[in-house]
């Protein structure tokens, strides 16, 4: 699942890395520009139904938008540079909450692409921009895609805990990147705090150093689908 502002396109390494391994790999698409929505369903071999892996992959706002059904059921999960909450409690909060609601006030105004601009450059870092696959921001927004990308960037505001569906006995993999200018440091600590209360099995966690939001690692997709062989 992709985060704010993003789309499918997101994951075609990673797709392509998946599918060469014998796995069956399904991008979620919110529809926020031209790409219409998607929403994958669990496919389940009665043969091998107790043994069947489902792993979820989630991107930032992406655990949050995960459909109950789908979290409900994973049995691994992967979360880069997600969160529990967003707006951190402590001395951050307030400056934080009146960045997103300016960002809120801008959606479907003449400013509206400077800011979708300023903080897909911002959640690059430190990598330049040029290095992303173009998405909606690049390629523009639909009319429904919008209304969607208010009603997230909401949601994303009103963040303030993990999923309730997250599975207790789930096997979990947090990625974080040091250098992540969209997640402040106290947020991503509050996340791991969280899922240590939260499963039955401690997290296996990785800092990145010298990784910004959108984790921009080579090798990265190698490592998690390496984690991931590590349980069979």
């Amino acid at each position: 699942m992709h985060g704010w502002s993003g789309d499918s396109n997101t994951w075609q390494m990673w797709a392509k890395h998946f599918k060469k391994s014998g796995w069956l790999w399904q991008s979620t698409e919110r529809g926020y520009g031209k790409t219409p929505p998607f929403s994958p369903i669990w496919r389940t071999y009665s043969r091998q139904a107790c043994y069947q892996r489902r792993v979820v992959i989630a991107h930032s706002l992406g655990l949050h938008l995960t459909k109950s059904e789908i979290l409900r059921h994973a049995t691994d999960v992967v979360l880069l540079g997600c969160f529990s909450r967003f707006i951190p409690n402590g001395i951050e909060s307030r400056s934080l909450k009146t960045a997103l609601q300016g960002m809120q006030k801008h959606l479907g105004t003449v400013k509206e692409k400077a800011m979708l601009n300023n903080f897909l450059q911002k959640a690059c870092l430190p990598d330049p921009i040029n290095s992303l696959i173009p998405g909606p921001i690049e390629k523009g927004l639909s009319i429904a895609g919008r209304k969607k990308l208010k009603i997230d960037l909401e949601l994303l505001i009103q963040t303030h805990k993990l999923p309730i569906d997250l599975p207790e006995r789930a096997r979990v993999l947090i990625i974080q990147g040091t250098e992540d200018s969209i997640i402040v440091p106290s947020t991503r600590n509050s996340l791991i705090k969280d899922l240590k209360q939260h499963l039955k099995n401690a997290p296996t966690h990785w800092d990145i150093p010298g990784a910004g939001h959108l984790l921009l690692v080579p090798g990265l997709i190698n490592r998690v689908k390496d984690w991931l062989d590590l349980s069979v």
